[in-house]
């Protein structure tokens, strides 16, 4: 079957996270904790502060060094329209930086729904959204809710939300609960001093790779939890569960179509590749889902390769024995293929030809865009092209 998208080799996309939050919850803490355990990879942020004094921005300095781009004029999804995200993004995003995640830390005053639409409205094309991560004060939650009740919609939006100053709360389990229960499917993890797992987000390279570059974690002291340290490095992060699955029979689209459409709750990111057989012999097909997004993009095989299937599933709290199962049973070696049968896929393939309204949620999740809002790609219309 095929796709002219699929005739040249494309650059690996850069993720970009929105770090969202109120005020005080501890967003800025869990960007220092990914600094500080990149694990070699190299993170560029953009850091909005909602003020004249960028405190915020002045606690990343040091470790971003020329990586920061600071925003200092107001609330980002109020005072910088897509145009200028691109800017900012087009410099983070330059081959030669270096980069491998973005994270934007928003303002404990933005709006993040506005923020991931001008992330999925981008048009440059060495990005891809990297989701959504809410970052709540467990022991202030009631308070919190109780004086911007949005933090609801919020949460429910969220691809990843973070539980955070979980020691300080007194009912730490009826808060995590709570938070579960506002969250729909998004993973939620429960942390002390902004300390989760990186691969949460990203996927960390060995330091060792760069040479002669220095990367974060060269600059830091790993005893320390921030500039100047704060001496809770004993606190281990919270871990994360993974299944890397390899599948040597092609995998029948419309089968992988269901298990993506029905993901559970807790399963923040599926990477790798898929071998759809029959339905395109030419192709590989690279995945990215986060939270609820969903991509693939169509590449050429690489002659040295076996044609596997290859995919690498991340969660918190998910059984991945099941997954495991369902991923089996998404198997087909049958030698042809119907007609429609890649229709499914081919929506989540930015400008493809054969479906041209391409939703960056799964049909029957709760988009964040319903029908009648003012959702950057309605039905029908082309989106920007990440090719």
């Amino acid at each position: 079957m095929g796709n002219s998208q699929g005739n040249a080799r494309r650059p690996q996309q850069i993720p970009v996270v929105v770090l969202a939050g109120f005020l005080g919850s501890g967003k800025t803490t869990l960007l220092n904790h990914l600094l500080h355990r990149s694990g070699g990879s190299r993170i560029g942020a953009i850091v909005n502060d909602f003020g004249a004094i960028e405190i915020d921005a002045m606690a990343v300095a040091g470790a971003l060094g020329d990586s920061t781009v600071s925003l200092g004029n107001g609330c980002l999804c109020c005072a910088v329209d897509t145009g200028e995200l691109d800017v900012y993004l087009d410099r983070l995003a330059a081959p030669g930086a270096g980069i491998d995640v973005i994270v934007i830390e928003a303002s404990g005053l933005a709006e993040p729904q506005e923020l991931v639409r001008m992330v999925l409205a981008s048009e440059h094309p060495g990005i891809v959204y990297g989701g959504l991560v809410e970052v709540v004060d467990a022991a202030e939650f009631d308070g919190t809710r109780a004086a911007h009740p949005e933090i609801d919609r919020h949460l429910a939006l969220a691809d990843l939300v973070v539980v955070n100053k979980l020691d300080r709360a007194p009912d730490a389990d009826r808060v995590l609960g709570l938070v579960r229960s506002l969250a729909d499917r998004a993973a939620v993890v429960p942390a002390t001093y902004g300390r989760i797992d990186p691969e949460f987000l990203f996927d960390r390279r060995p330091g060792e790779e760069r040479v002669g570059q220095l990367s974060f974690d060269d600059l830091h002291d790993h005893g320390a939890d921030g500039p100047g340290g704060d001496g809770h490095a004993d606190h281990m992060h919270t871990a994360y569960d993974s299944l890397s699955f390899v599948s040597v029979p092609p995998m029948d689209p419309r089968r992988l179509m269901r298990f993506l459409d029905g993901r559970p709750q807790g399963l923040y990111r599926i990477k790798g590749y898929v071998d759809f057989g029959p339905y395109d012999t030419r192709n590989r097909y690279a995945v990215h889902a986060v939270g609820r997004f969903l991509r693939f993009r169509p590449e050429p095989w690489p002659s040295a390769d076996d044609r596997l299937t290859r995919l690498v599933l991340i969660g918190s709290g998910i059984d991945t024995g099941a997954l495991d199962k369902e991923l089996e049973a998404c198997a087909n070696d049958a030698p042809h293929a119907d007609e429609q049968g890649m229709w499914g896929v081919l929506r989540y393939v930015p400008g493809s030809e054969e479906e041209p309204g391409d939703e960056p949620y799964p049909a029957g999740s709760d988009d964040p865009y319903p029908a009648g809002s003012d959702d950057p790609y309605p039905a029908g219309s082309d989106e920007p092209d990440e090719a």
